[in-house]
């Protein structure tokens, strides 16, 4: 018998789900998948460690799960698939710690509503990271639920790193950059080392890349700067969030648009980035595969911003010795990375165009000043490696 970690990744319409097996020092994945349209048509399916359809059920148009739903369907499959394996442990991924959460922490109602100060910094994310929170607290109160931060990674950055120029009765109350995709970050620094031993000792840029995208300057596995701030929405253009945005065009939505609030927020979330620009979708394969005009800027857009960003993080390392890619467009999106890295020959980074095609894991030529990898980001293994350090403090 084995003890068994949850690792959970709850969105507004879904939740991700993993389960790891502890195999002596290594955590081994069992099965995994995912429950979606929670409150349209719902649909689960599950995978074992092999890929292999384990778990594949449709409700009928009009029969929602909801959060509270889709957790007993969960809990109950598990229960079957289980077997002999005890669950020890939960892991959820949650967006935002703020400044007080720097670490990974064991969860409780008092915790939960602490975190719930967090919601108008990630109101795509937060609400809905502490959803089954809430249900398992209240349901199973005796299982160990760990809280695992997308923003702890960046927290040991240098203070001017984080600061904006605001006076400080302002940045007193948090109002500050705070960096995302923490824990993918904090998975690529952990297997780095494996990669290029070089790279994990000095100044890395990290691109992940997918329908969310930010980068970060890593040295010496430990963040340095990121292109999100202080909230999600910063940085890169993404799926259907704006980016980097002069704070000007707010105000000018406002006084001359008479946009308020909410219709600001839907727009510059839901309503911008590729989906805004091209006009077609928010997804990179479709734009890839578009003729539209717009659809070609859009890319051209993302990949000049990527550009732009990546000359900043490599001033603030002082340097650079290597790129790495990750994320669903970074880790399979061949013309992107084709394309980045050419706009980067300015810094060193030399293209293997068969290498590119083939994935990897290096991407750049044996000459290249400096050497660019893709290597596939593992948030869930990191959040129950995380889960199981919180639940060894417990026994």
């Amino acid at each position: 018998m084995s003890d068994a970690i949850l690792v959970l990744n709850a969105g507004s319409s879904s939740i991700k789900f993993s389960l790891f097996l502890e195999r002596g020092e290594s955590l081994e994945l069992f099965l995994g998948g995912q429950l979606e349209g929670l409150y349209t048509t719902p649909r689960f399916k599950a995978r074992d460690a092999a890929g292999s359809v384990i778990g594949d059920q449709q409700w009928a148009p009009g029969e929602t799960l909801g959060h509270d739903g889709a957790i007993t369907h969960l809990s109950n499959f598990l229960r079957q698939h289980l077997g002999e394996h005890r669950l020890a442990a939960v892991g959820h991924r949650v967006v935002h710690g703020g400044v007080d959460y720097a670490a990974p922490v064991r969860l409780t109602v008092e915790i939960v509503k602490d975190l719930e100060r967090f919601i108008p910094l990630a109101p795509l994310h937060q609400p809905h990271n502490l959803t089954p929170i809430r249900l398992l607290l209240a349901n199973r109160p005796d299982l160990p639920q760990v809280a695992c931060f997308d923003t702890a990674f960046h927290r040991h950055q240098p203070a001017v790193a984080q600061a904006f120029a605001l006076p400080p009765e302002i940045t007193e109350r948090g109002v500050r950059r705070y960096g995302f995709h923490g824990l993918s970050y904090e998975y690529i620094a952990s297997v780095l080392p494996q990669f290029d031993s070089r790279a994990a000792q000095g100044r890395t840029v990290v691109l992940h890349l997918g329908n969310g995208a930010s980068m970060c300057a890593i040295q010496g596995g430990s963040s340095v700067s990121s292109t999100m701030g202080f909230t999600a929405v910063d940085g890169l253009p993404m799926g259907t969030r704006c980016g980097n945005l002069d704070p000007g065009v707010v105000l000018y939505l406002i006084d001359e648009l008479k946009m308020d609030t909410r219709a600001i927020e839907k727009l510059l979330y839901q309503q911008s980035g590729l989906l805004g620009v091209s006009g077609v979708s928010s997804d990179m394969r479709t734009l890839l595969d578009s003729t539209e005009s717009k659809a070609k800027f859009a890319v051209e857009l993302f990949v000049y911003r990527i550009g732009r960003e990546l000359g900043s993080l490599a001033a603030a390392l002082g340097g650079l010795d290597a790129l790495v890619f990750t994320g669903g467009i970074g880790e399979h999106a061949v013309p992107i990375r084709e394309r980045v890295c050419k706009a980067a020959t300015w810094l060193g980074v030399d293209l293997d165009p068969l290498a590119n095609t083939a994935g990897g894991p290096r991407i750049s030529t044996a000459g290249s000043k400096i050497p660019a990898w893709v290597i596939p980001t593992n948030e869930e293994l990191m959040i129950a490696r995380h889960t199981r350090s919180i639940l060894n403090t417990i026994h």
